[in-house]
C-alpha cells in the first residue's frame, strides 16, 4: 500500500537558520513516524541582505544591462542552495534525503521569464525518491521551460511549487510554514486587533491573496481554489494548529467578513476620451485604452469609465510607462499617487443588504476618504490616501468585529 504524501513548504527564515533547519527535521520525523511520505519545498536563504537571499543575488546584476532569462538563472540559485543545505541537515539527523531543483522535479513552465505559470509537471523522479525511502526536497519558485531555460514565478512562488506538487501527486495536504501561526484577519502590523483565523474558505484565501496578503502566493491560492487542494498555513516553530483552507464545496461561513487586506504602492489616472457620437464609438475608445495597456502588459484596476473618461489604477511602478502610453494614444490624462486600496474580504457578505453602507459608516467615523470603490461577490474594496490605510484597515475590522 502506497504511504499518503504531505507537501511541506518552508520559508527562507527557516532555511537560513540552524533552528530553523531543525525545525525542519523535526516536522519531517513526525511525518515519517506517522506513515506519511513528506516532500519539501524550499525558498531561497533569507531576505535582502543575506548572501543567498534573492534580492541579495538580483543585486549582483542590478545596474547592469538587464538579460530577464540570465536574472532567472540567476535568481533561481538561491532555491538550489537551500535544497542542498536543508537536504544535508536532514541527513546529518539521520533523515534520507535528496536535493532537486525545479527542473529535475519535473516542474515544466511557460517561457515568461521572472513570472512564469506551470504548465506541466512530471514527477516520476520525486516518485522514484520517494519510494527508494527518501525525503526529496524540491528548490521552490523554479521551473524549466520547453526551450530548456530555467524560469522563476514571481516573488513567492514556492508556495506555487508546493500546491503545484500537491495536486500532481494527489498529496493528502499541503502544508505552508510561515514565522506567523497562520492566516490573520489582518496584517498584524497594520491592526493590533489581528487574529489568527482557524479556518477560511478557499476563495477567500485566494481574494485575500489578490487583494495585498502576502501569506500565500497568489498563484498558489488560486490552485488550492480550483483544485479543492488540501491547504494549511502553519507556523514553522510552533504547534499552533494553524488555519485551514476548506474547499468552497463544504465551506460555510460564520460571519459577514472574515479578513481585511490592504495593498499600497498604487497609482490612479483619469482618461479624458474623446468626444462620441454614441455607445458603441464611446465603449470603442475605451477598448483603445484598454488593448494598448495590455499588449505593454500593465495590469488595470478598479475601472470606473464615466461618459467622458476612463478612471482605472495601476501599481504605481508602472506609472511612468502607463501615462507614456497613454501620451501616444493623444489622450490628456491625469494622474494622482500615494494611493493604497483596502479590501474586505467575506464569503458572506454575497447578497447580503448593507455591508457597503457599514463599510462606508467604519470608514467616515475613523476620518477616512474614500476614492473610488470596486466590490464582487466576496469583496469591498476601497482606494483611499495611503497615508490612511493603517486607520482604515483598524476601522473595518472593528466595525466588521474580526477580532472576535
Amino acid at each position: 500500500m502506497e504511504r499518503p504524501i504531505v507537501v511541506m513548504k518552508f520559508g527562507g527564515t527557516s532555511v537560513a537558520t540552524p533552528e530553523g533547519r531543525q525545525s525542519i527535521a523535526e516536522r519531517v520525523t513526525e511525518s515519517l513516524e506517522l506513515g506519511i511520505a513528506p516532500v519539501v519545498v524550499v525558498s531561497a536563504m533569507g531576505r535582502k541582505g543575506a548572501p543567498y537571499a534573492t534580492d541579495t543575488l538580483l543585486g549582483l546584476v542590478a545596474d547592469l544591462p538587464a538579460d530577464q532569462r540570465e536574472r532567472d538563472l540567476l535568481a533561481s540559485t538561491g532555491e538550489t542552495i537551500s535544497a542542498v543545505v536543508v537536504a544535508h541537515g536532514l541527513r546529518a539527523a539521520g533523515i534520507a534525503a535528496r536535493a532537486m531543483t525545479g527542473a529535475e522535479a519535473g516542474i515544466g513552465t511557460d517561457t515568461v521569464h521572472e513570472n512564469a505559470s506551470i504548465t506541466e509537471i512530471h514527477p516520476a523522479l520525486l516518485l522514484n525518491a520517494i519510494a527508494a525511502g527518501q525525503v526529496p526536497v524540491v528548490a521552490g519558485f523554479q521551473g524549466i521551460s520547453d526551450d530548456g531555460s530555467i524560469t522563476t514565478l514571481g516573488r513567492g512562488g514556492s508556495d506555487t511549487t508546493a500546491c503545484a506538487l500537491g495536486v500532481a501527486l494527489e498529496a493528502q495536504t499541503v502544508e505552508i510554514y510561515t514565522d506567523v501561526d497562520g492566516v490573520m484577519t489582518a496584517d498584524p502590523r497594520a491592526c493590533e486587533g489581528a487574529s489568527v483565523l482557524e479556518v477560511i474558505g478557499a476563495d477567500e484565501l485566494f481574494q485575500m491573496a489578490r487583494h495585498g496578503s502576502r501569506v500565500v502566493h497568489t498563484p498558489a491560492a488560486e490552485l488550492a481554489l480550483a483544485s479543492g487542494l488540501g491547504l494549511r498555513v502553519r507556523n514553522t516553530y510552533t504547534d499552533h494548529a494553524g488555519t485551514q483552507v476548506a474547499d468552497i464545496s463544504s465551506y460555510r461561513p460564520s460571519s459577514l467578513a472574515t479578513a481585511v487586506s490592504n495593498t499600497s504602492g498604487i497609482a490612479r489616472i483619469q482618461v479624458q476620451l474623446p468626444a462620441a457620437e454614441g455607445a458603441a464609438e464611446h465603449m470603442a475608445a475605451q477598448a483603445h485604452v484598454y488593448r494598448a495597456m495590455a499588449d505593454a502588459s500593465i495590469s488595470l484596476d478598479m475601472f470606473t469609465p464615466a461618459c467622458d473618461s476612463l478612471l482605472f489604477t495601476v501599481a504605481e511602478s508602472d506609472l511612468d510607462r502607463a501615462c507614456a502610453i497613454i501620451g501616444t494614444l493623444g489622450l490628456p490624462y491625469e494622474a494622482r499617487t500615494g494611493l493604497a486600496k483596502v479590501t474586505l474580504v467575506g464569503a458572506g457578505m454575497h447578497g447580503v443588504p448593507g455591508v457597503m453602507a457599514r463599510v462606508a459608516e467604519s470608514l467616515a467615523a475613523a476620518g477616512v476618504a474614500v476614492l473610488q470603490t470596486a466590490d464582487s461577490h466576496t469583496t469591498i474594496s476601497v482606494l483611499i490616501p495611503a497615508a490612511d490605510a493603517q486607520t482604515a484597515v483598524g476601522a473595518l475590522h472593528e466595525g466588521f468585529s474580526l477580532g472576535e
